[in-house]
């Protein structure tokens, strides 16, 4: 997961002054939510 400019080698678009990776061991009860909907929970994607 990272916020900011994505890598223009891999097709992004966005621009940002930043690119920030938030690197963190999410296998045991980490959760993302996008848009109220539940995507990845400890350590696999949902969807």
């Amino acid at each position: 997961m990272a916020i900011g400019q994505s890598y223009k080698q891999t097709g992004g678009t966005n621009q940002s002054p930043i690119h920030w990776d938030m690197i963190t061991d999410m296998k045991d009860g980490g959760e993302i939510w996008t848009d109220g909907v539940l995507i990845y929970k400890d350590g696999m994607f949902l969807i």
